[in-house]
């Protein structure tokens, strides 16, 4: 079998976009609407919808403003986040001192929600819940892990993160206010705005890639499947410029990987936003050098991406990609000699 064909097996899977259940409505209305009553305040929850929904009709726009306007107003608050985790990692064995610590914390992250409109996960999934019921839709706050690049996943071993589903006609759908909204320095602890629309509707099948709720029902998995938490620990590094791009991503499914010298390492996508082939790229790093490399074989039709990269020197390799500018997975991969 050539490799053309052998590569194209490897690259077969179902779509399962979700905002593109809604296809037929535009959101320009919604998004108007939402940056139109930027800086409003949060003193009168009730009002603050009405101004943003009474003029849509469908309840996915209604939800669309309310998500726009909460990711484009409300900032994400990383040392307040930092500073819980490591109260609860430090209590963790104390349920007593744990729940009281976690009433009081409850109360300064909403009286800052209030006050100064800076929150962190639970902040933004419990405004999205409360402003998207008082708009008379079902929303529900899902708790659980998620990882980002500057999380080990093996150090995973407290909840640390909340986002949200919604019920619009009739089916479940997931969203992620706190990661939508922008990017936070853990360093400097300055926050970003910058909207990002993969977080609106995700498709589950990323989405379970970088989340995974305690309640196995909130994957929202097509076929009833689920992930192990050790697959969710194993898999790997997805940026938040990939929820701009795809939709899935089926291979491979795990962050380490072992090839042998002059194999490739293959990866696939579901892609919704159209880019060319020339925009594909990788960089490989070793302990010695950073490169920017083309792919060995790429396949970009039908809304699939298929890349790969064919390693012709053993040793140990981190391999990013890249789609223009943004970066999009990582994986560590270990290049054995034949």
């Amino acid at each position: 079998m050539k490799f053309t064909q052998l590569f194209m097996l490897f690259c077969v899977w179902q779509v399962h976009a979700q905002v593109s259940d809604f296809k037929k409505i535009k959101f320009d209305k919604a998004d108007r609407i939402a940056a139109e009553h930027k800086h409003e305040k949060l003193n009168n929850l009730p009002v603050l919808v009405y101004t943003l929904t009474n003029e849509l009709d469908t309840d996915v726009e209604k939800f669309r403003a309310i998500f726009t306007w909460v990711c484009s107003n409300i900032s994400n608050d990383y040392q307040l986040y930092a500073k819980n985790m490591r109260k609860r990692r430090k209590l963790i064995n104390d349920s007593i001192a744990l729940k009281a610590w976690n009433e009081k914390f409850k109360k300064i992250v909403f009286k800052k929600l209030r006050k100064r409109k800076k929150t962190l996960c639970t902040g933004y999934a419990y405004l999205i819940k409360k402003m998207a019921n008082l708009a008379e839709i079902e929303c529900e706050i899902v708790h659980g892990f998620a990882k980002t690049s500057t999380i080990d996943p093996e150090k995973l071993t407290i909840p640390n993160h909340s986002w949200n589903a919604v019920k619009l006609n009739g089916k479940w759908y997931l969203c992620d206010p706190t990661w939508a909204s922008g990017i936070p320095n853990p360093e400097s602890y300055q926050f970003q705005f910058h909207y990002n629309e993969g977080f609106f509707l995700a498709d589950p099948q990323i989405f379970a890639i970088n989340h995974f709720p305690l309640k196995e029902k909130w994957f929202l998995l097509t076929n009833n499947t689920s992930q192990s938490f050790q697959s969710f620990i194993e898999a790997p590094i997805l940026y938040n410029d990939a929820y701009r791009y795809f939709s899935s991503h089926s291979k491979p499914a795990k962050m380490y990987q072992s090839v042998q010298q002059n194999d490739s390492l293959t990866l696939a996508f579901d892609t919704y936003v159209s880019f060319q082939k020339k925009d594909v790229h990788f960089i490989i790093e070793n302990s010695f050098t950073s490169k920017r490399r083309m792919p060995s074989f790429i396949s970009l039709e039908n809304q699939k991406l298929c890349v790969a990269y064919k390693f012709t020197t053993s040793g140990y390799y981190d391999v990013h990609l890249y789609v223009k500018d943004d970066l999009i997975s990582t994986y560590t991969v270990e290049v054995k000699k034949d």
